[in-house]
Formats: C-alpha cells, sequence, structure tokens
C-alpha cells in the first residue's frame, strides 16, 4: 500500500502531527507499505534539524528519521519554508525542499492520504 500523510500543525503544542508519525512508523515497518510525509504550514518545522527536547519527550525529528530509514520520503513545502526562515541547510537528514507540484505528484501516486 502506497500511503502520503500531509502534517500541516507544529511538532511539538499539539499530537496531530506526533500521532501521524506514529502511524507513519507502524506502517514503514511493512516491507509492502510505502510511506511518504509531506509538511505544510507549521508542520515544516517538523523537519528543523538538532532538535533538542526534553529528557523522556518525544523527538519529531528522529521520528520522521525514522520514517526514511524504511525507505520513506519527507518533504517540506519551500513556500512554507521560506515563511518561516528555514533553509535547506536546516532540514534534517533524508529530507528534501518539496513544492506543491510534488505533493500533487504524490497525491496521484498514494492509495491513500491521510491529512493531519
Amino acid at each position: 500500500m502506497k500511503t502520503l500523510f500531509i502534517l500541516n500543525d507544529a511538532p511539538y503544542g499539539g499530537e496531530r502531527t506526533y500521532n501521524a508519525l506514529r502511524l507513519a512508523g507502524v506502517l514503514g515497518k511493512e516491507s509492502s507499505n510505502e510511506v511518504r510525509v509531506f509538511l505544510m504550514g507549521d508542520a515544516v518545522t517538523t523537519a528543523h534539524n538538532h532538535q533538542k527536547v526534553p529528557e523522556g519527550f518525544y523527538n519529531a525529528e528522529a521520528m520522521l528519521g525514522k520514517v526514511i530509514s524504511q525507505a520513506g520520503k519527507v518533504s517540506a513545502c519551500h513556500s512554507c519554508m521560506d515563511a518561516r526562515g528555514m533553509s535547506d541547510a536546516e532540514l534534517a537528514e533524508g529530507s528534501t525542499r518539496g513544492s506543491l507540484a510534488q505533493l500533487a505528484e504524490w497525491t496521484e501516486w498514494a492509495d491513500k492520504v491521510f491529512v493531519f
């Protein structure tokens, strides 16, 4: 199954991004599944590198890394990154700068699309 996750919320302060990444990680464990994550709006900060969180708290960057390590793909909306002053150099390893055209392609590719 090919699954696309579209995330809109900031990685911390709510639970939508956290729960989306949990589900993406579980789906990505199965070799028959392909997972892609597209970050929009405040969710682009989910892919910010070198995140430091309190001990015992989840780390969104590490959760994205898990998806990527399972052959998943992660892209962050370029205009959303620009609006937040985020450069390509600040992207977590394995994440890329994306576009709405890419999101459209990924949406056509997917069997299922989840929006968080």
